[in-house]
């Protein structure tokens, strides 16, 4: 067996290989989410425009002067959410670039490398925690709606982009040789 294959096989090079096809899989999957976002932008504008309106939760609920009812206005709010999953896809993607430039190098520069994928996950987190779970979930009361509650496919985004960031933060040492 060759010293390169052994070099490719050794477990911090595994290690460094994962992650960097980690955080290019959360990438990828933000940009699948943008391009259905602007292909069929009707459709799911439409649950925007529920979420916003809180025209489907509870006829009990005291908190409807929360609403948007401004078609312009929740234009303006999807395009914001559309602006920052394609942050998130780039910041993922570039990120996994310069982790894959830096996965042959020492501990110290592929360590540094990470930055890019770590603004990127972070973005990614806060966007499912907060933007899904805590403003549309609790502030316009999504979780009252049965037909538009995002809450269970947020929160799958927050445990996969969670876990990704935090074997991404784990430090990497140098290449076992």
């Amino acid at each position: 067996m060759s010293q390169r294959f052994v070099y490719v096989l050794s477990n911090s090079m595994a290690v460094r290989i994962s992650k960097t096809l980690l955080v290019a899989a959360i990438g990828l999957l933000a940009a699948v989410i943008v391009l259905n976002n602007l292909t069929d932008y009707g459709v799911n504008f439409q649950y925007i425009q529920h979420v916003l309106s809180m025209d489907t939760v509870l006829a009990t609920n005291q908190l409807t002067w929360r609403a948007i009812l401004s078609p312009q206005l929740q234009q303006v709010v999807y395009g914001v959410i559309i602006a920052t999953e394609a942050a998130i896809a780039l910041l993922c993607l570039g990120g996994a670039v310069r982790l894959f430039q830096a996965i042959g190098h020492d501990g110290a520069s592929f360590n540094r490398a990470k930055s890019t994928a770590t603004y990127g996950l972070t973005l990614a987190f806060l966007f499912w925690f907060v933007g899904f779970m805590v403003v549309a979930g609790e502030w316009f009361t999504m979780w009252q709606s049965a037909d538009w509650n995002g809450q269970q496919p947020a929160f799958r985004f927050i445990g996969c982009v969670g876990l990704v960031l935090l074997y991404l933060s784990l430090v990497d040492g140098d290449l076992d040789t």
